[in-house]
């Protein structure tokens, strides 16, 4: 018999963090995040100072068969006029009674709180994970997306869910350089405007100047689907994390003549593989695992790419793809896996001018809540 369980206590909060361990332990393809960063972000991250969040677990017996996180993003509806509740860290067995436990749980919180629609799977904000796998299952995701099983699909849509939106990434060839038009765009763009790289490594020693960084990240994104700014707290822990993966190795940074940020790409060294080996801890191999991943530059994964209001529509991009190939290049990185972005964005169309192939596609799903 199946009951619901709502987390309260950190004994109950490890055991909803590590149950993908287990629902995932024969599948090639999974990632396993790292338990205390999930810990951190369920219980201490900057994006809890304004969300509102409730978690469940459903048993059978003793044992986890689900698990779901129902999270209200105030700024969110704010910014968009929406009355929405997300859920995310969905798992669960092939079962719909378990889903609908789960979901059931969510909405009820949610139209307490009154919230009319509830949509996912999606995280806190936005540089969270996102979006549930519809096609790619043969593939392993970078280490900032999702996986899941195909019946996840199924299930959600035996519970009413709807397609709200979906995200394409692609596999590239990163090593054969940018088509020579583009090449040439980026030499007339930088002349024109008098652009000039900046160095990432530089960058990241100076805390005010990576502030800056994000506050321009914030800038490029607004015009992205359902894209919610990243707060000056939020900004301070994402920095973490960015002094900590990115280099000049893979990533490029242009300035105007005036000193100021114009415009980025940013790309990891793939850490799937490392995550993997780590099983969800750093000890006693983890860390070691993911160091000499981070060395590492064979495969990556091409984060995002932005610039600023001002220089966007100018053919800037063509310079900081340029920039990025002849890095990769240098780097002997031979595939690059894109981040998601909207299928409606003509950006996407960008992957036409190089060797790539369709790599995942993901889905955001919504529904009424109540029906």
């Amino acid at each position: 018999m199946f009951t619901i369980h709502e987390v309260i206590s950190r004994a109950d909060l490890l055991r909803f963090i590590k149950f993908p361990d287990k629902l995932y332990a024969t599948c090639a393809q999974y990632v396993p995040a790292l338990h205390r960063s999930e810990e951190y972000a369920l219980t201490k991250s900057a994006t809890l100072s304004y969300c509102k969040h409730k978690m469940w677990l459903v048993l059978d017996g003793t044992q986890v068969v689900g698990r779901i996180c129902a999270i209200i993003n105030p700024r969110y509806n704010e910014l968009y006029g929406k009355k929405r509740v997300r859920f995310g860290w969905f798992d669960c067995i092939k079962d719909i009674e378990v889903a609908r436990m789960l979901i059931g749980a969510a909405e009820k919180w949610a139209a307490e709180q009154g919230m009319t629609e509830i949509h996912g799977p999606l995280s806190l904000n936005s540089l969270g994970k996102q979006g549930m796998l519809v096609e790619g299952y043969e593939n392993t995701p970078p280490f900032n997306c999702l996986y899941n099983y195909p019946y996840y699909n199924d299930l959600v849509q035996d519970l009413g869910f709807e397609k709200e939106c979906d995200w394409l990434q692609y596999k590239v060839v990163a090593n054969h350089g940018v088509p020579e038009k583009t090449r040439r765009l980026a030499k007339v763009v930088q002349e024109k405007y008098n652009l000039h790289s900046g160095s990432i490594d530089e960058l990241k020693k100076d805390p005010e100047m990576v502030r800056k960084f994000f506050r321009v990240y914030n800038e490029s994104l607004q015009s992205v689907y359902d894209f919610v700014p990243l707060t000056d707290a939020e900004i301070d822990e994402a920095s973490g994390k960015f002094n900590r993966y990115v280099s000049d190795k893979a990533s490029c940074l242009l300035f105007d003549e005036h000193d100021e940020i114009a415009a980025f790409g940013i790309s990891f060294p793939s850490l799937s593989e490392a995550l993997k080996k780590a099983k969800g801890s750093r000890f006693p191999l983890g860390w070691w695992y993911l160091r000499r991943a981070l060395r590492n530059y064979a495969d990556t994964d091409l984060m995002v790419n932005g610039a600023a209001p001002e220089w966007q529509n100018k053919g800037i991009s063509s310079l900081y793809y340029k920039e990025m190939a002849d890095k990769a290049i240098k780097i002997g990185n031979r595939w690059a896996i894109s981040n998601p972005q909207i299928e409606s964005d003509s950006a996407v169309n960008i992957w036409n001018s190089y060797e790539h192939d369709p790599f995942m596609r993901r889905r955001c799903y919504i529904k009424k809540i109540g029906e």
